[in-house]
């Protein structure tokens, strides 16, 4: 190669092999989102997503999801609009978070990966259904791993709520890490998929 030359062939077949890669080039279309209906729409939308909390609602049988809205810069610093991983709630006498029930419990980890007395039976992006074993009392408060079976595991921090009729704890979870938060909620959506697959087609 050419001794002035700004690139090494290294960096050059590196660069064209991520140009042609197909994996790059594929674009998210669960979040993505057109917004047809002219200028002025698309522009308040942009204005209330710089400044407010926007969400699109979705109703359906006995459940709401509740998508957030966020602008976001490419790398041409043009803005967009992209959906972000919904809430879903359940409909009733009260609206409250959709709940996943565990097929089998799951035991709460420490820090090590240490499998501890705490198990969860039930889990929402509000909060978890807890079974404790060993006799122990369960503790006003927590901040343990939970590592369902094939998933990253997530940090989970909560304050006891109430002990439920058949000998539950229900605690109120307080996600302090946004990402964490973020990955949860990630969680019970691929679970709302299983559950209900012809919602997600």
């Amino acid at each position: 190669m050419h001794r002035d030359a700004l690139l090494t062939q290294d960096e050059l077949d590196f660069i064209q092999t991520m140009q042609h890669n197909p994996q790059l080039n594929v674009r998210d279309a669960t979040s993505s989102l057109l917004v047809n209906g002219g200028s002025q729409i698309r522009d308040l939308l942009t204005r209330l997503a710089a400044h407010e909390q926007v969400t699109i609602q979705a109703n359906f049988e006995n459940q709401q999801m509740t998508f957030p809205l966020h602008l976001v810069e490419d790398e041409f610093h043009a803005l967009h609009l992209r959906l972000g991983v919904p809430v879903i709630y359940e409909d009733g006498p009260l609206v409250r978070p959709w709940r996943l029930v565990l097929d089998e419990p799951v035991a709460l980890e420490n820090a090590n990966g240490q499998p501890g007395t705490m198990w969860v039976h039930e889990v929402s992006f509000k909060g978890v259904l807890l079974e404790v074993r060993n006799k122990t009392k369960a503790p006003k408060h927590f901040a343990l791993w939970f590592s369902p079976s094939g998933y990253e595991r997530i940090a989970l921090r909560g304050t006891l709520e109430k002990e439920t009729d058949n000998g539950f704890y229900a605690y109120q979870l307080s996600q302090s890490d946004k990402d964490e938060t973020e990955r949860l909620r990630q969680y019970i959506l691929q679970q709302h998929r299983l559950t209900h697959p012809a919602l997600h087609l």
